[in-house]
């Protein structure tokens, strides 16, 4: 009798929340599950994970995965990017206040804000392991991320006061995640310490290249800055906690459109660039997916849904049969080992 190679596992697909916070998180889970997704990469956003509650509540952590149980869905990794953001970030002011839960904006003032936010994000930690989930996916915020463009001119030691300060306020909370057995994905994004290539090389080295942090590989912030996605992963091989799959679509040059957005509108045309949904971009999926293979990734393949020119039900629905295209089985033996067999 012949015997069978067992089916390789099926690298799991799931739907990121943040976008869909407007929507009750049983009606999320239902989509997904209708859409052919295998879990949910959920956001503390809307009524989708209130942190709080779950660390005190066992029969709320028990509701959430009854939800998701109940739809086939399971839970690799949460988000908390809006809570993150307020850890490093100055100033303080009324974008924060739009992004934040009362509790962690409270009376608004700044440093208090942050202490806050900061043990928000320890919070996550621990109720991402009460989920069962190993990976928290979030922003970090930015001292110096106003100096970007470096005019009137910053001194050296500014920028590096900025990487001391995020490695000063995020050694403690990632001593958290190290006792709790979960890794933080930081999205490489601008208005983050680390938002492009260089910048991560540096948040990396102002931690001391701990292993509790990581990245969210997300090509869409990478490509509009001329970044190339797919070395970025085989760079930064080690440190490729999640996959993001939201695409960008980069309009010709025309001389009027520059990669900074010109504070036009996400869909407005005469933008360089915008944000659009899995496959109808410029990101080199199929780049992409061999060399996550290439590096051993085996984490969940999560779906960031953002298009101005398209609904998003629409999108969403189509971008999981997309990224399955392209997760196909790997070889079980070298491509030219049967020329040996002659």
């Amino acid at each position: 009798m012949t015997q069978q190679n067992p089916e390789p596992a099926r690298q799991p697909v799931t739907l990121f929340t943040g976008q869909w916070a407007d929507l009750p998180f049983e009606e999320v889970a239902r989509l997904a599950s209708q859409w052919g997704y295998d879990g949910l990469e959920i956001a503390a956003s809307g009524d989708h994970l209130d942190l709080v509650r779950a660390e005190a509540d066992p029969d709320y952590v028990k509701g959430r995965l009854d939800i998701l149980d109940r739809h086939g869905l399971k839970v690799w990794a949460i988000s908390h990017h809006l809570g993150g953001q307020a850890v490093c970030d100055d100033p303080i002011d009324f974008r924060h206040q739009a992004i934040l839960r009362p509790q962690i904006w409270g009376d608004g003032e700044a440093e208090g804000v942050r202490q806050r936010a900061a043990e928000d994000m320890k919070r996550a930690a621990r109720v991402a392991r009460k989920l069962g989930a190993d990976t928290v996916v979030g922003f970090t915020g930015s001292k110096i991320w106003k100096y970007m463009a470096m005019f009137p001119p910053v001194s050296q030691q500014v920028i590096d006061d900025g990487y001391e300060d995020f490695a000063r306020r995020w050694n403690p909370i990632l001593d958290v995640f190290d006792s709790e057995g979960v890794r933080f994905a930081h999205e490489v994004h601008p208005s983050e310490i680390a938002y492009d290539y260089w910048t991560s090389v540096r948040a990396l080295e102002a931690i001391g290249r701990r292993t509790a942090f990581g990245f969210n590989w997300d090509p869409s912030h990478l490509m509009w800055q001329n970044i190339d996605p797919v070395g970025f992963i085989t760079d930064f091989a080690d440190r490729i906690y999640h996959v993001d799959c939201k695409d960008t679509r980069l309009r010709p040059p025309n001389g009027r459109a520059g990669v900074l957005g010109s504070h036009l509108a996400w869909g407005d045309p005469r933008r360089g660039w915008d944000f659009v949904s899995t496959g109808h971009g410029d990101v080199p999926w199929e780049d992409a997916f061999r060399a996550l293979a290439a590096i051993g990734y085996q984490g969940p393949i999560s779906v960031e849904w953002e298009d101005a020119g398209m609904d998003r039900l629409h999108g969403a629905a189509e971008a999981v049969g997309r990224i399955r295209s392209a997760l196909w089985p790997l070889p079980q033996a070298a491509f030219d080992a049967a020329f040996s067999n002659q």
